[in-house]
């Protein structure tokens, strides 16, 4: 599930400075990064869970955050004309999105559905490119968004599967929150990502630190007292899957173009229902199947067709939903 907000991706752009008529073949190198991207972000569904389980959603959510304003401190800095952008990237994406992925993962038995479910967040920011910043998509990315909510809505309406219908719910909500972040990232181009998740770790564990008292008043208080394997799954999730992640990532777009990098990293979803079904025993039923690979191929068509779209014309690509 990503972190998310950032979208999974930084993109590049002639702002940014780095030289795109420099692209290299991949090499051993690349591929290495791109198997811990895709681990960092899979396996990161079981880390969130296991933080939530264990200190509590609100708790998990705001120790997160602070791990990574710490790790990016150095790089915190004002950015004339897109501190507005930056703020409020934090408060939404930093903050308002963590406490609504911690309560959808408290409330879920299977988590192999909000694997799913949280790929809403690449075709819900083109959709929302198309309404608020009258965009153009084609019918590749139409067929693509149509496919990943008929996927999501194979999970929802599957005979059973009731127990999740709260958490699957929360979780599309996060990923209206994370697609209006995807837009905010828009006018950040060139603007380091270190110094972006700096903000984000700052405004976001500010935002969450009242969420905190107030509906765990308990929570940082008995971490005096937690092992530290506990505050282990908090800290993977943080420098794991947000820190390493979102660097390898970005040390990719540097040297490929997003066409070549994007469908490399559409592994991490396929990861994150294996690992959550394989650590917590939850079996994958035949409408899970079918609805994930019906939500995952329009994930695919929406990301390679964006990513196509950006190489060769300069729009931005919205790329997936990590938490």
């Amino acid at each position: 599930m990503g972190h998310a907000p950032v979208g999974r991706g930084m993109n590049t752009r002639p702002e940014d400075g780095l030289q795109h008529n420099h692209f290299v073949p991949l090499n051993w190198l690349d591929g290495i990064v791109v198997i811990v991207i895709n681990l960092m972000w899979g396996l990161n569904m079981v880390a969130i869970k296991m933080a939530t389980n264990l200190v509590g959603p609100i708790t998990a959510a705001f120790l997160r955050q602070a791990i990574v304003m710490i790790v990016c401190a150095s790089a915190l800095r004002i950015v004339p004309g897109r501190m507005r952008s930056l703020l409020l990237l934090g408060v939404l994406t930093g903050g308002l999105f963590y406490v609504i992925v911690g309560y959808s993962l408290a409330l879920a038995e299977n988590l192999a559905a909000l694997a799913i479910a949280s790929q809403l967040g690449a075709p819900l920011s083109i959709l929302l490119g198309v309404i608020v910043l009258k965009e153009q998509i084609g019918w590749w990315r139409i067929i693509g968004i149509a496919l990943a909510f008929l996927g999501v809505a194979v999970l929802v309406f599957e005979p059973g599967g009731s127990g999740d219908l709260d958490a699957i719910a929360l979780t599309a909500v996060g990923s209206c929150v994370w697609a209006v972040g995807s837009l905010l990232q828009r006018n950040l181009a060139g603007v380091p990502v270190l110094t972006i998740y700096a903000w984000m770790g700052l405004v976001g564990a500010l935002v969450l630190l009242p969420i905190n008292i107030w509906q765990e008043a308990d929570g940082l208080v008995r971490l005096a007292d937690m092992p530290l394997r506990h505050l282990g799954w908090v800290a993977f999730s943080a420098i794991g899957s947000t820190l390493i992640g979102q660097g390898g990532m970005s040390w990719l777009l540097q040297r490929h173009p997003i066409s070549t990098v994007a469908p490399l990293t559409l592994l991490s979803p396929i990861v994150a229902v294996a690992s959550s079904s394989y650590y917590f025993h939850t079996s994958l039923s035949a409408h899970m199947i079918i609805g994930g690979i019906i939500a995952l191929a329009g994930v695919a068509v929406v990301t390679i067709r964006s990513a196509w779209r950006h190489d060769n014309s300069g729009q931005q690509n919205s790329g997936q939903m990590t938490t």
